[in-house]
């Protein structure tokens, strides 16, 4: 069994100690607390990844509006005009193929941040512990904000085409938290491959 153990600066009176005790094989017996105890360093990685990630582009956070709309635009032109593909239920073509485009995004746009996440974070990795899910967790945050972007844009286009949502709506952040861990799950493991 090995004892990490931190103390506060030795000049102030009320100096305490923080134990932690990494035991082989138990590590997953104080794995959630551990992750609880660090979430202010869940949402400083997170924080931190969102505004690398749209001050990084010239035209910044409009690439996260630009990118969507044009994948609609060439989806509607290409499968709509010249394909002539036909669409089910009586939404506007450019409406469904946007509305389609938003849950696989989120999915690859979380899975790929995550995969990245630990070789995107190697020195803090080696130098401090914390539980390394946070890693990657909080990549995933990156790809929710596109999401509620994108989600802005679809609110847009459902008022243009006056076409208002249904009571399915309501199933909407069901749906997003799966997608946020159907996503994580393989990142997860993608990234430990990524580490091999």
């Amino acid at each position: 069994m090995s004892t990490l153990t931190t103390t506060s600066p030795v000049d102030h009176p009320s100096a305490h100690q923080d134990v932690l005790i990494i035991e082989p094989g138990r590590v997953e017996k104080n794995y959630w607390e551990d992750l609880w105890r660090y979430r202010e360093l869940f949402i400083i990685l997170a924080w931190r990844d969102v505004s690398v990630r749209y001050k990084q582009t010239v035209i910044g956070i409009a690439w996260a509006i630009i990118r969507p709309f044009l994948t609609m635009v060439v989806f509607t032109v290409i499968f709509g005009r010249l394909a002539q593909l036909p669409s089910e239920g009586d939404a506007p073509y450019a409406l469904m193929v946007f509305a389609a485009m938003l849950p696989w995004s989120l999915f690859s746009t979380a899975l790929g941040e995550a995969s990245n996440s630990l070789i995107g974070n190697e020195k803090l990795i080696s130098k401090v512990y914390f539980p390394r899910m946070i890693v990657p967790s909080a990549a995933v945050v990156t790809s929710f904000v596109d999401f509620l972007i994108s989600f802005g844009i679809l609110i847009i286009l459902m008022v243009y085409y006056r076409y208002p949502p249904t009571w399915n709506i309501l199933f909407l952040p069901f749906f997003i938290i799966l997608a946020l861990l159907a996503s994580l799950g393989p990142g997860l493991w993608v990234t430990a491959l990524n580490v091999k």
